[in-house]
């Protein structure tokens, strides 16, 4: 489908139902959630792109009320998991027990589903745990099951994992690898409100009145919406700016500009590229738009590479960090440029 094709009746009724969804479901955040408006923004574009999210914040900024908030509006379970330094792989995925049948005697193992198994997992300061209770989640991000004693687990669906973690307390945390760190599709950082916002905050929270949030979707309709984001088109030359991005930071690469050179010890992997491509996707259909910008790929940059871009002490000892580093490639990097023609052997798969 050619980038400004005219979609089919059912295409333009789901991109009209999930506009309005979208619409729908900030209004009813907005009865708890003050603010924070790309935040929410980016949580509802992960979840329609099935992704994972990794929120960054100091306490108190409703990191917990926002997630589960998200979950009431979308009619979706939720479980929320305390990470501590004694919380086991077992205590996340459940464990098998052996029951015996009182009529015949019989000895069998039960397997006991832990928290995991919900449709929106709040992994509530997941650096707090050791690196091996952290992995527990590794299977179920990637491949939505849980494998105990052999046996394979499904996870219901849909499946997000949003989990949280403080930046400024470090003593008694396990920073999160970058193996575990790129499961996750953003890393959104969550910051103070303004003065206007943090007045309204204070004057809402501090009476007796508590808000009712309805329900916007059924799981059912947010699988059929997550296909529908899989189906809008991105033409060639946005898939090419989102590759020059994802290239630009690995050091190692041939026309690598210099400041990345000299700030970066590692770059993105292919994975920056999927989930620049699926947030575009995702944002366009928000936005009730059937096709992919590069302003979409644009706004996507920042969520999708700061934590896959990998500064160096070089550039941490000047104050420069990833966004910086992002912010620079979005302006030096090119939307489009005479390379971005498809070779004609491709030209079909984007007919």
């Amino acid at each position: 489908m050619a980038e400004h094709e005219k979609p089919s009746s059912e295409d333009l009724q789901a991109l009209e139902q999930l506009k309005s969804a979208y619409q729908t479901v900030r209004k009813e955040m907005s009865k708890v959630i003050v603010g924070q408006s790309d935040v929410v923004e980016q949580l509802l574009v992960a979840i329609f792109a099935q992704g994972h999210c990794l929120l960054e914040g100091v306490p108190g900024l409703a990191k917990t009320l926002m997630v589960s908030t998200v979950a009431k509006t979308l009619r979706l379970g939720f479980n929320r998991i305390q990470f501590t330094p004694d919380l086991m792989p077992s205590d996340i995925t459940g464990t098998e027990v052996i029951q015996e049948d009182k009529a015949t005697g019989e000895r069998n193992f039960k397997f006991l589903r832990g928290p995991i198994f919900s449709n929106i997992i709040l992994a509530d300061e997941i650096n707090r745990t050791p690196p091996k209770t952290q992995a527990a989640l590794l299977e179920s991000m990637q491949e939505r099951q849980v494998t105990i004693g052999g046996n394979r687990h499904a996870l219901p669906a849909p499946f997000f994992v949003l989990a949280t973690q403080n930046p400024i307390e470090q003593e008694g945390t396990y920073t999160l690898p970058e193996a575990q760190q790129d499961r996750f599709m953003f890393k959104i950082f969550v910051n103070y409100p303004s003065y206007e916002e943090e007045y309204n905050i204070a004057d809402s929270t501090t009476k007796d009145v508590q808000a009712n949030v309805a329900e916007v979707l059924s799981g059912e309709e947010i699988l059929r919406l997550q296909r529908m984001v899989r189906r809008v088109p991105a033409a060639p030359h946005v898939i090419h700016y989102a590759l020059r991005l994802v290239r630009a930071t690995r050091v190692r690469e041939a026309s690598v500009p210099e400041f990345v050179k000299e700030w970066v010890s590692w770059g993105a992997g292919p994975r920056g590229v999927q989930y620049l491509l699926l947030g575009g996707k995702a944002r366009a259909m928000l936005d009730g738009r059937f096709y992919v910008s590069t302003d979409d790929i644009r706004a996507m940059a920042k969520p999708v590479l700061r934590h896959r871009v990998i500064t160096n002490f070089n550039a941490e000892s000047t104050g420069i960090y990833p966004d910086q580093v992002i912010a620079r490639l979005l302006e030096e990097i090119p939307e489009r440029n005479s390379g971005d023609e498809i070779a004609p052997e491709l030209q079909k798969a984007f007919a």
